[in-house]
């Protein structure tokens, strides 16, 4: 229990609460002006004790700042890409607004203006996005730490993000950008009937292709970041196997040819990873001059994976077919990208129900109308 003793100051008497906190150390909360408030206090304390809302509150004034770093120090389990997102939303947005801030005196309706701050000042949904998400994953350790009660940024909306249309190539386009691509006409043709990502492609090995079953096999992800290429796993953490066309195969054999198995199957220049392409402006890289000469909508090497998606499933591949090329991780999430594309599906059903049902009424003699 709670104990209350007087003490004297320059500016008279005051009171203070000694007591327990739920982990067995004792502190104390001075300056109550009466015994009343003293006592007040200390009746709070233990039904927030007995509740499990107990915050103690040396621990609630902790600054975001601090919290930041350290939880940035833990955020051990993504990827380097994604750490690095990370870390600028909180070096450019977070800690700017909040950091000095204790974690205690952030409130809801200044988290909400804050979202609305940023979006009015012309940031993209991801960038909004994303520096609320770092903002309220700290302020749910400091929930779990016992240092607040409640995340203030629960039930603050942010903006959607609206979805680029996607853009597909025909057969006859994607030969035509693969023909443009000159040396890397085989990467391309790849990439457009695999819908391998740009760090899975680069990252192929020869002894990725396995030329018995026509598959790629996808273990390792190349991502650039800064100026450094880091290998880890594919997006969903999972390695794959990916079916090819059986056309694909002395092209690819041809990119296998004196190699080592554990050489690049489509190194840079300089025998490593591939770099990015640039994709815009009017030099661009090479894979934005293949598309200029080649005369296609203009994509960029992820839209390839767009594209071998819509051929798969023009070719008549079902959600989960394409789901495992792809590397999604679930049916739901290759629907909900790729939905419009299984439009003449649902005629098919409907088509099917139809004939099943002419096929009862033949047999039974029941009419359908």
């Amino acid at each position: 229990m709670a104990t209350i003793s007087p003490y004297v100051t320059s500016k008279g008497k005051l009171y203070r609460v000694r007591h327990r906190t739920p982990d067995g150390r004792q502190t104390d909360k001075r300056g109550f002006r009466t015994k009343r408030e003293a006592e007040a206090f200390a009746a709070t304390l233990e039904v927030s004790k007995l509740t499990g809302q107990y915050v103690e509150v040396s621990r609630s004034r902790a600054r975001l700042d601090e919290l930041g770093r350290e939880w940035l120090d833990h955020k051990v389990d993504v990827k380097p890409s994604t750490r690095t997102a990370l870390e600028s939303a909180w070096r450019v947005h977070v800690q700017p607004r909040w950091g000095t801030t204790p974690v205690s005196k952030i409130e809801h309706s200044a988290v909400k203006a804050w979202v609305a701050e940023l979006s009015n000042a012309g940031k993209s949904a991801t960038t909004v996005k994303r520096a609320f998400g770092v903002l309220s994953a700290i302020l749910d350790d400091a929930v779990r730490a016992r240092r607040i009660l409640h995340n203030p940024c629960q039930e603050v909306k942010t903006p959607k993000k609206v979805t680029r249309e996607h853009t597909y190539l025909s057969h006859a386009q994607l030969h035509s950008l693969a023909q443009e691509a000159g040396r890397h006409k085989t990467m391309v043709l790849v990439m457009g009937y695999t819908g391998l990502r740009w760090g899975e492609v680069i990252g192929l090995r020869v002894r990725d292709a396995d030329f018995g079953r026509n598959r790629l096999t996808v273990s390792q992800n190349a991502v650039e970041v800064g100026s450094t290429i880091h290998i880890g796993t594919p997006k969903t953490h999972e390695r794959r196997s990916v079916p090819f066309p059986a056309f694909l195969v002395d092209s690819l054999k041809h990119q296998t040819r004196d190699k080592l198995p554990d050489a690049l199957l489509f190194p840079g220049s300089d025998g490593t990873h591939m770099r990015r392409t640039r994709t815009d402006g009017e030099s661009g890289g090479w894979f934005a001059g293949a598309v200029r000469r080649a005369g296609v909508p203009r994509v960029t090497p992820h839209d390839l994976r767009h594209t071998a998606a819509s051929l798969a499933i023009s070719a008549g591949a079902n959600v989960k077919a394409v789901q495992l090329m792809l590397g999604h991780k679930s049916a739901a999430m290759t629907l909900d990208t790729y939905s419009g594309l299984f439009e003449d599906d649902l005629d098919a059903v409907a088509q099917a129900l139809d004939h099943a049902a002419l096929r009862m009424a033949n047999e039974t003699g029941l009419s359908l109308r």
